[in-house]
């Protein structure tokens, strides 16, 4: 997987979101979608999806859009880089400073095990 370094801002979330939906999409259809959902322009959409290419989470072959970066890798990703930035890496740290202020339940508690067991094989 590779690594993205950019995060989205909220109107290319939207966007992205748009595409992760509904790709494959011919890029006349992203047109039509981004008129609708975001009420833009087809320049305006050519030039977001030219960026996004660049940066590497979808691509344009012969007016197909196609996901290079999944949503779920995308946020796997920032989620990494979350933790890298704001503790050192530390995911231990993180565990403490969010159940510092909020209770897990008893359903999270087993969904985290759960995760650490299947971390361990």
């Amino acid at each position: 997987m590779k690594k993205i370094t950019y995060k989205l801002g909220e109107v290319e979330s939207r966007f992205a979101d748009i595409v992760w939906e509904n790709a494959p999409l011919r890029s006349r259809e992203l047109v039509e979608r981004c008129e609708e959902a975001l009420n833009w322009k087809k320049s305006t959409t050519y030039t977001v999806l030219k960026k996004l290419c660049v940066r590497g989470f979808f691509e344009n072959v012969k007016g197909t859009v196609q996901v290079v970066t999944t949503k779920a890798e995308y946020e796997a990703m920032q989620s990494e880089q979350f933790v890298e930035e704001n503790f050192h890496g530390s995911l231990p740290a993180f565990v403490a400073a969010f159940t510092a202020r909020k209770s897990l339940s008893q359903k999270e508690i087993d969904e985290i095990r759960k995760m650490i067991d299947t971390a361990e094989e």
